[in-house]
């Protein structure tokens, strides 16, 4: 990302382009894949991974995902057609939207890819809709309510491991190829997933105890990602902002916004609503802690292998780690009533955003030239006609100062924060979706989303 920046001309990609601008590079995905196989290769797992492409929707990471040989997790009808159309084969594609119509679930059907069930109605929607094709539907059955340390992990997606055991009889070969077992678990603790795999194993065994053929565990995604280069960094900012909340300090983000906590009795109860930006443990090493977890005498590992099991994932944002970043124009600088700069950019709070309270890196300034002004320090904000519209809840540092024309990248945004919640209030375009070339001597192109029409 640092060596596109050195090369780009940010002044004539605005001039083109419009901002904000989103810069991708789908190469940067490999390293990434490559880590994966590389933890499973060594333990003899045999590991299909698909690329969550709810993360983002960018194209050009489905070629990648295919000149990997990787599959594609896809969320709607419309995700559906335009990953085959790029050439995704079906085996290549699993489809675990959260609402399935009868038109998406006839698709799947048709095409032969994998539907991930969700619920007793979902099921007989499939098998209506299979009965009324002809056809056999391929199926996994989505799993929840896994017991670890003696709790029950909540999730509103699948059928209860224990109450729901009789959706196995309403299976019948006629109509359903029961490939395997998914499930989803929030958060990132790779011992729930071991539970969760453990309860999976005995579903598997009760499948093909009633003559189904299921042959993977699917532990969809939620690989960690760390964004931070040392912990203190984490430990320190959340500190500043205990300390700014029982103003023994100034305010370090806009009105001393909590960020999810509370100041209960004098003092600062609760976690943050905030992505976990420094993990230990990323996708690598957390899935070798899954996968040499002990679990009935032996491994994980050697378990599936013993039942011979495919285990699948479908990592989105830990696939795009250093794949992308947000860039936009600064267009003014101001002060607020109360005094504070408010510095404005040609984007709004939707195009850097999950469900995240904030985005918790630092963004980069890059100045229109050479000059240095005065230090300063304030809050970026946006274009909707909001007072509550800010690109971020943290006051930032200028050191040089800052002025019309330069440039705020936001790194590392490839994974949800691009697309998400991206919307189009006020007629704003969409952020153009720019794919970085493998050769520097070739000129950046749109992703072909951009000229997608979706009806």
């Amino acid at each position: 990302m640092k060596s596109a920046l050195a090369d780009l001309d940010l002044t004539a990609t605005f001039d083109e382009y419009g901002s904000p601008v989103n810069l991708i590079s789908p190469d940067a995905m490999n390293p990434n894949v490559e880590e994966l196989r590389a933890i499973a290769r060594t333990r003899e797992v045999d590991l299909q991974i698909f690329f969550a492409r709810k993360a983002n929707k960018c194209l050009a990471f489905v070629d990648a995902a295919n000149r990997l040989g990787i599959g594609v997790d896809t969320a709607s009808e419309i995700e559906v057609q335009q990953t085959l159309d790029r050439g995704t084969p079906a085996t290549h594609c699993i489809c675990t939207a959260a609402v399935k119509s009868k038109s998406l679930v006839g698709r799947c059907v048709d095409e032969s890819i994998c539907l991930a069930i969700d619920n007793h109605d979902e099921l007989e929607r499939v098998r209506s809709v299979a009965a009324e094709m002809g056809k056999q539907a391929i199926v996994a059955l989505r799993l929840s309510g896994f017991k670890h340390a003696d709790q029950t992990l909540y999730s509103r997606f699948g059928f209860d491991c224990e109450r729901d055991v009789a959706v196995i009889q309403a299976l019948d070969p006629s109509w359903a190829h029961v490939a395997g077992i998914h499930f989803h678990l929030d958060g990132y603790d790779p011992h729930q997933r071991v539970s969760a795999i453990d309860s999976s194993l005995d579903w598997i065994e009760k499948l093909r105890q009633a003559g189904h053929l299921p042959a993977f565990i699917d532990m969809g995604g939620g690989l960690p990602v760390c964004y931070l280069e040392s912990e203190n960094q984490w430990t320190e900012f959340w500190k500043a902002h205990a300390e700014s909340l029982l103003h023994h300090r100034g305010e370090i983000t806009f009105q001393r916004h909590k960020l999810g906590r509370q100041v209960v009795d004098g003092r600062v109860v609760g976690s943050p609503a905030s992505y976990p930006y420094f993990q230990s443990q990323t996708r690598s090493s957390w899935l070798a802690t899954v996968l040499d977890a002990p679990i009935g005498g032996s491994t994980v590992a050697q378990r599936l292998n013993r039942e011979r099991l495919q285990l699948r994932c479908e990592p989105g944002r830990s696939l795009l780690d250093g794949c992308g970043m947000t860039i936009a124009r600064v267009e003014y600088r101001k002060r607020d009533t109360q005094g504070r700069w408010l510095i404005g950019l040609s984007m709004n709070r939707t195009q850097c955003r999950t469900t995240s309270d904030d985005f918790l890196v630092d963004p980069i300034l890059v100045p229109a030239s050479a000059e240095q002004f005065e230090s300063i320090e304030g809050y970026l904000v946006g274009a909707y006609c909001m007072e509550s519209e800010l690109l971020s809840w943290r006051r930032f540092r200028f050191p040089c100062g800052v002025r019309v024309g330069d440039a705020v990248v936001f790194p590392n945004t490839a994974g949800y924060l691009m697309h998400f919640l991206e919307s189009r209030s006020h007629q704003f375009p969409l952020a153009s979706n720019l794919v970085m070339p493998t050769d520097p001597a070739d000129c950046l192109r749109r992703d072909d989303i951009d000229q997608a029409i979706v009806i």
